[in-house]
């Protein structure tokens, strides 16, 4: 596929407006029950293990090969055409383990479904602050979150793009809008965070961390 644009010099950032953060999860009866659990058992079956995902270098592919690289743990990743049906397999053991969203895999794993390893994030994550951290867990800074901004055009005229950031910081302060986003399992960033330059800082950041990973896995948009 040929994108036809540049997600950097296409377009102009508006605001950044709420993340998820992802979980490590395994199958409701995989034999570990931990992070460290989960690494030991790779190494031991190495190639054996079995982890999902929903697109060749969507967010679970990527944060898989980066799990490989941090743990020098080797496995399988399974393609699936969606999350449900990837679920399904997880919760029904056909898998082992998967990388996505908290708030996706949360009701699984409090009903006994599925167990959560290790939040990818640098603090508890409050819709389940008993989920223990990768740095918490044993392997600091495996960080990953799905994260979401407003962008326009380039060339949008400055006056416009202020307009629009006003408005969702409005929108963004209202207890209706907080309770809707808090209901999605999505956190909504800091008043600071929400303005065009930090969404601009963000989306640079996270481009200079995952590219060297996607290139590293020999992930390619045709």
């Amino acid at each position: 596929m040929n994108l036809p644009y540049h997600v950097m010099d296409d377009f102009e950032p508006v605001a950044l407006i709420a993340d998820t953060p992802q979980v490590i999860v395994a199958r409701g009866n995989f034999p570990a029950d931990d992070l460290k659990g989960l690494i030991a058992w790779l190494k031991a079956n190495p190639d054996k293990g079995t982890s999902g995902a929903v697109s060749l270098g969507g967010p679970s592919d990527v944060s898989a090969f980066q799990f490989k690289q941090v743990t020098g743990t080797t496995f399988q990743m399974v393609p699936y055409r969606g999350g449900g049906p990837l679920l399904t397999d997880l919760i029904g053991g056909q898998i082992d383990f998967n990388f996505g969203q908290a708030a996706t895999y949360i009701g699984a794993v409090r009903n006994k479904q599925l167990k959560a390893l290790a939040m990818q994030a640098k603090e508890r994550w409050w819709g389940a602050p008993e989920i223990p951290t990768v740095d918490e867990a044993g392997v600091p800074g495996l960080h990953g979150s799905y994260w979401h901004g407003v962008w326009v055009p380039k060339g949008t005229p400055k006056e416009i793009i202020a307009t629009l950031n006003a408005a969702t910081v409005v929108a963004l302060a209202d207890p209706l809008v907080q309770r809707r986003f808090r209901d999605a399992g999505q956190t909504i960033w800091p008043r600071a965070q929400q303005m065009p330059e930090a969404l601009l800082a963000h989306h640079k950041a996270e481009i200079d961390k995952w590219w060297p990973i996607i290139k590293s896995a020999g992930i390619k948009v045709h």
